[in-house]
């Protein structure tokens, strides 16, 4: 049976609403609080998973009900993580997350046992079988892992999808062997060296990218859909318009859908805009994972 290898982070999110943003040395009287399964690696499996694809992921928790709540959740999503890992001498990846009342946020991250997911942990060679149509990545865990796993699938010829999220800097050796980029307007900046502002800049900077030799790159642009970028040619996928409530795993359920729609043979296209459905779908709700839409709802 084909599936997607997704090799990331595994967060639990503590959230609290608030009216706005606090500013550096204040304190603010908050709303509702709540705790959910989070971390983009966890994020964008569920929303693989959810839309259609079957998913291995690999990821590393700590021993501890953290992790214990979370292997139990991705068993319950159907997500396959026999391979994933225990750590018994850090705790799980905990972020506190604040939201104010027009849907944006700040995020603040305890890696935990996420920074010590090692080359060492995967399993290459039945985990990168026949069967693995496309493997999906992000940098929430050790930059050397993550090259590590493109350097593996590269030599089975599996394709790499990688949303270069948190934002870093990556040298051209790595994204020479990235098949799909996913980089959000911030993350293009930092990689391209132009400030994307519009879509004309949007096009500047995916230009720059595939002269580093990325294969194709599709820039995500929040409300304004995403940019296609394939041969230094052009589509702009446009987002269903919505009233967002919470933007905290759009990216995360954008990765998730594409990774899914490509295992399926979709062509490009299709999956962006499949993507960008899902992505609009996941921002009227509140929380990570929570939010991300099932298939039947698509």
């Amino acid at each position: 049976m084909s599936y997607i290898l997704i090799v990331g982070s595994s967060n639990t999110d503590m959230v609290i609403q608030t009216d706005h943003l606090p500013k550096p040395g204040e304190t603010i009287i908050g709303g509702n609080f709540f705790m959910n399964p989070g971390g983009k690696g966890a994020n964008q499996a569920v929303a693989a998973a959810r839309l259609g694809a079957s998913v291995k992921f690999i990821t590393k928790t700590g021993d501890d009900i953290f992790g214990q709540e979370a292997r139990e959740h991705f068993r319950n999503e159907g997500i396959d993580i026999t391979d994933s890992v225990v750590d018994t001498r850090y705790p799980s990846g905990v972020a506190l997350i604040t939201v104010d009342q027009s849907g944006e946020n700040t995020i603040l991250v305890a890696s935990g046992a996420n920074g010590q997911l090692l080359a060492g942990d995967i399993p290459f060679d039945s985990i990168l079988a026949n069967e693995c149509k496309v493997v999906l990545l992000q940098l929430e865990i050790p930059l050397s892992t993550v090259s590590a796993v493109i350097n593996e699938a590269n030599r089975r010829g599996i394709p790499v999808i990688l949303n270069p999220a948190p934002a870093t800097e990556l040298d051209d050796e790595l994204l020479n062997k990235v098949n799909i980029l996913t980089p959000n307007e911030i993350e293009a900046s930092m990689l391209s060296g132009i400030a994307v502002t519009d879509l004309d800049s949007a096009k500047s900077a995916c230009s720059q990218l595939q002269n580093k030799g990325v294969e194709t790159i599709i820039l995500t642009m929040g409300s304004k859909g995403a940019l296609i970028c394939t041969n230094l040619e052009f589509i702009h996928v446009t987002a269903p318009e919505v009233h967002a409530l919470d933007t905290t795993a759009a990216g995360d359920v954008f990765n998730g859908a594409l990774a899914s729609a490509i295992s399926h043979g979709r062509s490009m296209t299709e999956a962006v805009e499949f993507a960008c459905k899902a992505a609009s779908i996941s921002v009227t709700r509140l929380g990570a994972q929570q939010s991300v839409p099932y298939l039947h709802e698509m």
